[in-house]
C-alpha cells in the first residue's frame, strides 16, 4: 500500500508545508502512515521544495540543452538475489556508495530506461506510457540475469520522482523532466556472475532539445567500420553496455560535423538498423517503414507510438528490412526516441556521396511530431490512454 499510496501522500505533504491552516491535523492524520517513506525529505536547514506549487527552480529555461543538471531527490530501492523488490525511499540526489567489486563495474550488469514528465498549460503533470518503460525493463533485467522491479513499483517510482522534483518540470513549451530510471548489479563479485544484490535507482534532470542543432534537420553518417549490435547479442534490450562501444564512431562523426552515426546490421552490412541513441523511419509516398525489432534493434516506445498514430492517419506502416540503397532513395527520413522525440533528417553520408531529403513544415515528421507532442503535453485530448497524471 506504502508503494501504490506515495504519489497522493506526496502531494499530501505538498499542501501541508504551505502556511498552516485549519485543516493541519487532519492533513498530519491523513499522512502520518508515510512520513517515514519520505523522511528523507525534511533535512533541517534546507528548504522544502514543495513551499509552492508554482515555484520553479532558478534556471535558465531558454536555455536548457540536454545536460545533467540534477533534481533535488532521487529514490532507491534494494534486493537481494532471488528476491524480490520491496519498499523504496526518496531521497536527495548524492552519489552512491559501491563496491570496487560491484557486478555493474566489473562486468557491466545492468540496464536502464529513460521517461519524461510534462507540464502542460494547465500546470498538470504528466507522464508518457511509463508501463511501457517498466516492461522493457523487465525483459531487459531477464537477459541480464537480474531481479526487476514489478511495472506497479517502477511507475510509482517514476511518479514520485515527477512530483518531488515538480519545481523542476520546465515550464509549457521550455522543455521536460528527463527521467532516468536504472537498474545495476550493485553486489560484489569475484568471478563472472551475477551480482548478490541489486539496486534500482531512479533520478531527474530537466532538458531540452537533445541535439545542438536544436529542431534544425539531422545530418547522419552511415559506419561501415564498427557496429552497434550483432545476432545474439543484447542489442534489443538497454543495457548499460550496449553504448559506451558507440562513442568512438559517434564521436568521430561530430567532429567531422554530422549530428549521429546510423549504423548497419553486422552480418551483411546493407541493411539499416538504427541510430546510435533513437530508431530510424524512412519515407516513400504514402508508406513509412523502419527497420524490424529483430533483437540487435531497441524496441522504442516512441517509436512504437509514432507508428499507431502514423496509422491513425492513413500511412502504411511496415517493419522489415531496410536495404541502404532503399534508404538513399526516400523522399523522407525521421528519427524518433524519448531524448530526441521525432528528429528529422535533413542528409545522409554513405561511402562519402551525401544525399539530402525533403524537410519542412509539411513533412510527415512535422505532422506525427504534432500530435505526439500534442498528446504527451495535454494539448490533444489523449484518446488512448497513453499519459499517466502525476
Amino acid at each position: 500500500m506504502i508503494l501504490k499510496d506515495g504519489a497522493a501522500c506526496l502531494r499530501n505533504l505538498i499542501h501541508l508545508f504551505r502556511p498552516a491552516s485549519s485543516s493541519l491535523t487532519s492533513k498530519l492524520g491523513a499522512c502520518y502512515f508515510c512520513t517515514s517513506h519520505v523522511a528523507s525529505l525534511q533535512q533541517p536547514g534546507k528548504p522544502s521544495v514543495f513551499s509552492s506549487d508554482d515555484e520553479y527552480a532558478d534556471l535558465d529555461w531558454d536555455n536548457l540543452g540536454f545536460s545533467i543538471k540534477p533534481a533535488d531527490y532521487m529514490y532507491t530501492m534494494k534486493c537481494s538475489k532471488h528476491e524480490n523488490f520491496k519498499q523504496g525511499q526518496l531521497g536527495r540526489y548524492a552519489n552512491i556508495e559501491l563496491s570496487p567489486s560491484a557486478a555493474v563495474l566489473n562486468y557491466g550488469q545492468g540496464v536502464y530506461e529513460g521517461t519524461k514528465a510534462y507540464r502542460t498549460e494547465d500546470g498538470r503533470i504528466l507522464l508518457f506510457r511509463p508501463d511501457l518503460n517498466a516492461s522493457r525493463m523487465k525483459i531487459g533485467a531477464e537477459r541480464m540475469c537480474m531481479p526487476s522491479p514489478s511495472v506497479d513499483q517502477f511507475v510509482d517510482a517514476v511518479k514520485q520522482i515527477a512530483l518531488a522534483n515538480k519545481r523542476w518540470v520546465p515550464p509549457p513549451g521550455k522543455g521536460t523532466l528527463y527521467i532516468r530510471p536504472l537498474l545495476i548489479g550493485s553486489g560484489p563479485v569475484l568471478g563472472l556472475g551475477p551480482a548478490p544484490e541489486y539496486t534500482f535507482l531512479a533520478y531527474a534532470s530537466p532538458v531540452g532539445n537533445y541535439f545542438k542543432e536544436g529542431s534544425a534537420p539531422l545530418n547522419l553518417y552511415i559506419e561501415e567500420e564498427f557496429v552497434r549490435a550483432a545476432p545474439g547479442g543484447a542489442g534489443g534490450v538497454k543495457a548499460i553496455s550496449n553504448y559506451a562501444p558507440v562513442l568512438k564512431a559517434l564521436i568521430r562523426a561530430k567532429s567531422r560535423g554530422f549530428s549521429d552515426v546510423l549504423y548497419l546490421d553486422s552480418v551483411n552490412r546493407k541493411n539499416v538498423e538504427e541510430v546510435s541513441s533513437c530508431n530510424i523511419f524512412v519515407v516513400k509516398g504514402n508508406v513509412i517503414s523502419t527497420p524490424a525489432t529483430n533483437g540487435t534493434i531497441l524496441e522504442g516506445i516512441t517509436r512504437r507510438s509514432v507508428i499507431e498514430i502514423a496509422r491513425d492517419y492513413g500511412y502504411q506502416v511496415e517493419e522489415r528490412v531496410i536495404p541502404v540503397d532503399e534508404l538513399i532513395n526516400a523522399d523522407q527520413v525521421f528519427c524518433t526516441g524519448t531524448a530526441v522525440v521525432v528528429a528529422p533528417v535533413g542528409s545522409i553520408t554513405y561511402q562519402n556521396k551525401r544525399v539530402e531529403f525533403k524537410t519542412g513544415s509539411r513533412s510527415v515528421y512535422q505532422e506525427l511530431y504534432s500530435t505526439l507532442v500534442g498528446i504527451q503535453t495535454g494539448v490533444i485530448e489523449d484518446k488512448k490512454g497513453w499519459t499517466v497524471e502525476v
